[in-house]
């Protein structure tokens, strides 16, 4: 399969509506370990993700829907949290390639959680470019198998989560394909405080990435990607204020912490998953159906899965975006 990429916005335009990523997934520890008291599933050591489009990129009904060699998949629910549980390399699902500007995301409604594009006002969501930067500075996505839990108050911010995915910044060098799933080393994180709601960010870099042997903590970002840390707490202060929203707030000052405090809330959010995906949480409308979690009341069978995929719209030419996409916005932070 084809997709070919435009110049510096990095819209795609597919050739193909599928795109695949073919990762080696060696033993792992999942929701369910022996050892850890959860569930214990066994996966072959290697598993293949297809990123399936459907509808029209820019448009309402685009989706990008997920399988492996077995069929439709969830990305939240069935692509394993671990890429190499014995050496912390997790999965990341890839939503946003970086210097793009359409805020893609894992529908947590839909059956299936496919990846879709935020509506704000009725109107498809584009993250405004406020200068110096272009979209995003990252590629963005969420490691699988994670949910901040909206009733648990975060013990390390003051405030509680904010009913998604863990959300993971990839500093690598290579931009990546929207559905692509990466494996990842975490190197540390820094919390945002988004309109009252911890919204953890992960700091991660690929770990085909050539840097990815000299990154092993927070520190080594500055040294291999001096002003990265500081800019990537300006963009998250100052992203929403072209929408007219006020600057948003970090945790600790916007400092950034090390890789095993990371690993630490990164666990915490698994375990709320955990609860979430065996009906020991309230989901309050999250969809938990998946394929491969066999304890899991929310469990539905594969073809039910694929007629999901099969009923839903087929591709179809990327329509056109507005230019206003790609103004730039002066912020002056006070």
């Amino acid at each position: 399969t084809q997709s070919t990429w435009g110049p510096a916005d990095g819209r795609m335009h597919t050739k193909s509506h599928v795109l695949i990523s073919c990762f080696r997934l060696l033993q792992h520890r999942l929701c369910g370990s022996v050892r850890s008291g959860y569930l214990c599933r066994k996966q072959s050591s290697l598993a293949m993700y297809e990123a399936v489009e459907r509808g029209s990129p820019n448009t309402t009904d685009y989706r990008v829907y997920f399988r492996n060699a077995s069929g439709p998949i969830s990305p939240l629910h069935d692509i394993p949290i671990y890429a190499d549980a014995s050496k912390k390399i997790y999965n990341m699902v890839v939503e946003i390639p970086r210097w793009t500007n359409a805020k893609m995301e894992i529908n947590l409604k839909e059956v299936l959680n496919p990846i879709k594009q935020d509506i704000k006002k009725g109107k498809l969501r584009f993250v405004a470019n406020c200068f110096p930067h272009h979209g995003y500075i990252w590629n963005y996505g969420a490691i699988p198998q994670t949910w901040e839990n909206p009733e648990i108050l975060d013990e390390s911010t003051g405030y509680k989560g904010d009913n998604d995915p863990i959300d993971i910044l990839e500093i690598g060098y290579r931009v990546a394909k929207r559905g692509e799933v990466l494996q990842v080393k975490v190197l540390g994180t820094i919390a945002l405080i988004d309109e009252g709601e911890t919204d953890w960010k992960i700091i991660a870099i690929d770990v085909n990435d050539p840097l990815a042997d000299e990154l092993k903590d927070i520190a080594d970002v500055e040294k291999h990607f001096p002003g990265l840390l500081k800019a990537s707490v300006e963009w998250f202060k100052i992203y929403k204020i072209p929408d007219g929203k006020p600057e948003n707030q970090f945790a600790f000052n916007g400092e950034a912490k090390n890789r095993e405090f990371a690993h630490h809330i990164i666990d915490d959010v698994h375990k709320y998953w955990c609860n979430l995906i065996k009906k020991e949480a309230e989901a309050g409308g999250i969809s938990c159906a998946n394929v491969t979690n066999a304890e899991s009341p929310f469990k539905i069978e594969q073809k039910d899965a694929e007629d999901i995929i099969t009923k839903s719209p087929q591709p179809g030419t990327p329509q056109p975006v507005d230019s206003v996409v790609d103004k730039w916005h002066y912020i002056h932070l006070k």
